[in-house]
């Protein structure tokens, strides 16, 4: 059997403590268990691909009106910073997906309104809690962003075309870009661990969003290797799907959050 690791209390539903104080365990993993989620998130959303591309399209749309906005107010040198500070909330907006998966799983029968009825009965505000949590990174990130462009090329703001061009084709450009990738890299991290064991465990559970927090942070501590290979590979996935005007979120999304959910019930017990 797989070693385990105590994660916080486990939910209402589970089972308890001599105390009464609920526990959750968390399994280690390997490389082979990612590659076989991500196999199993692909299966998922061929089985229901329609229910999987609403969510997906839901979340390509709110990228779009994202950029958008930044670009129709004359900020365009934030939309980057935006569509990744987006990125953050990805875990919730799947949420969908993990009742999907959830569904699947047991063999229950899948429609929209058992869908969308079960993700709010479960989550509650617990996940609207954890949606603030991840908030606080999100502000950070485009303080930080805002700073580093400043630092860069001070109050006045280039053109777009110049931007661009300044950013990809001069040293200058390099070295911000590193910095400002830099630092959303640890604030991306920092929201990983919060939420990818998080998010699923409380659409699943009856958990509050602190048992919740503490078992992904507890997952990813003690399965350093896999879960940084689940960031990677979360990032390259997200990555592609934005340099596609986020057409390709309405595929790419949905497997990641089904994948998500296998992880999820690979990694807890």
């Amino acid at each position: 059997m797989a070693p385990m690791i105590g994660a916080g209390p486990r939910p209402a539903n589970e089972h308890a403590d001599a105390g009464g104080a609920p526990h959750v365990e968390i399994r280690h993993i390997q490389i082979a268990d990612i590659v076989d989620c991500m196999a199993r998130g692909v299966e998922d959303f061929r089985c229901a691909p329609l229910y999987g591309m609403f969510f997906g399209a839901f979340y390509a749309i709110g990228g779009l009106v994202i950029v958008w906005t930044a670009f129709a107010l004359d900020y365009p040198y934030l939309a980057y910073p935006f569509i990744m500070g987006f990125a953050l909330f990805a875990p919730f907006g799947a949420a969908g997906t993990y009742e999907i998966s959830r569904r699947l799983e047991r063999g229950d029968p899948l429609s929209w309104p058992a869908i969308l009825g079960a993700v709010w009965s479960r989550t509650g505000m617990e996940l609207a809690w954890l949606g603030l949590v991840c908030l606080f990174p999100l502000i950070i990130w485009l303080d930080l962003a805002v700073f580093v462009f400043l630092a860069f090329y001070g109050p006045e703001i280039p053109s777009f075309p110049q931007l661009f061009a300044n950013v990809f084709t001069t040293a200058y450009g390099l070295a911000f870009l590193l910095v400002g990738n830099g630092l959303g890299a640890i604030l991306a991290l920092l929201a990983f661990s919060i939420t990818v064991v998080a998010s699923p465990l409380v659409a699943d559970r009856k958990v509050d969003f602190v048992t919740a927090v503490s078992a992904s942070v507890r997952a990813v501590w003690a399965n350093p290797g896999p879960m940084l290979a689940w960031a990677i590979a979360i990032g390259v996935s997200l990555a592609i799907a934005f340099a596609t005007l986020f057409v390709g979120l309405i595929v790419i999304f949905p497997v990641l959050g089904h994948a998500t959910w296998r992880l999820y019930r690979r990694v807890v017990v």
